[in-house]
């Protein structure tokens, strides 16, 4: 699984992304006022949650290093939590965090993606 130093450097580069510190020493990264990753949350060891499209949710919340997100997931909410191995591959959590900040995107207000430059984006890859 990739590092939490990898995972905030990924994430710093998506558009209008930014990076605060919240719930203990969580790195917790927004778009607007919207979350779309976080890293922490798991008893000494990196994990990284993530919004998921409908499909995701279904096919990945019971694959081995994978669960939904506590807290989130509890309030019916399709977040997952990358947690242990195996997980994902590197790639494959770099592209869901890139399909995470695409839906987080898309539930932005017109003027919010204006401000932040997000015109275009927002559509992610259903395929996820």
């Amino acid at each position: 699984m990739m590092t939490r130093a990898a995972i905030n450097a990924f994430c710093a580069t998506l558009p209008g992304a930014h990076h605060v510190v919240q719930w203990g020493d969580a790195d917790v990264w927004k778009v607007g006022p919207k979350v779309f990753a976080i890293c922490g949350w798991n008893e000494g060891r990196d994990a990284v949650t993530f919004k998921a499209t409908d499909l995701a949710f279904e096919v990945l919340q019971d694959a081995p290093g994978i669960r939904p997100a506590p807290y989130l997931a509890s309030r019916g909410m399709k977040w997952l939590q990358v947690f242990d191995d195996p997980g994902l591959t590197d790639d494959d959590l770099r592209a869901h965090i890139v399909t995470s900040h695409a839906l987080v995107v898309r539930k932005l207000t017109r003027s919010q993606r204006r401000e932040l430059g997000l015109d275009q984006q927002g559509e992610p890859d259903q395929r996820l």
